[in-house]
């Protein structure tokens, strides 16, 4: 019953998080992903606050290019007692053959009920040119996630992306940093 309201309330946020993407002031994306470079795992390095990610210590992606272009995603979270927690679903285009900003779309009862409705905008702000550091946020700046494709970077490489996230008006003093794996050993102690 728990993962079913989690699931509803996630539904029900991304639906409000849904707009049309032509604000003027909105952040700037990357113009061009490559999405077959982009797909795999990526690693959760931080995050702002949001409800249903309330409960994750430790948050991964992962992301598989379809021969239609469409991406399926795998988001799953460890939570501090140890329980992995996981989000199915589909991403893609917001405009035909463009690739920065994405539609997601989650595999949930709402969204078969209202197909269509319960979609969030997914921005690629910032890739790195060996496709190993992201960021991704969305229009209104309410989320953001600081993405690797390890759980840890080097401090040159964390200020560089706070430094690019700052730049595009996101609020890093909010941010939600990964649990270590000592931390996540010391909550189960």
């Amino acid at each position: 019953m728990k993962r079913l309201l989690i699931l509803l309330f996630a539904g029900l946020v991304l639906a409000g998080c849904a707009t049309s993407g032509t604000d003027p002031l909105a952040p700037k994306t990357v113009n061009s992903v490559n999405l077959k470079k982009y797909q795999g795992t990526w690693y959760e390095l931080a995050r702002l606050p949001m409800y249903f990610q309330r409960n994750c210590a430790q948050s991964e992606a992962h992301y598989t290019l379809n021969p239609d272009g469409k991406v399926q995603v795998l988001n799953r979270c460890l939570t501090a007692d140890w329980q992995w927690e996981e989000a199915k679903g589909t991403a893609y285009p917001q405009v035909p053959g463009k690739t920065d900003k994405l539609w997601v779309e989650f595999d949930t009862w709402f969204s078969r009920l209202l197909p269509g409705v319960a979609k969030g905008e997914y921005w690629v702000l910032y890739v790195s040119d060996d496709y190993k550091t992201a960021i991704v946020g969305d229009p209104s700046r309410k989320y953001l996630w600081l993405l690797s494709r390890t759980p840890t970077v080097n401090g040159v490489v964390r200020e560089e992306l706070l430094s690019k996230a700052r730049q595009q008006g996101y609020d890093t003093t909010r941010l939600i940093w990964r649990a270590s794996d000592t931390q996540m050993a010391k909550t189960s102690n």
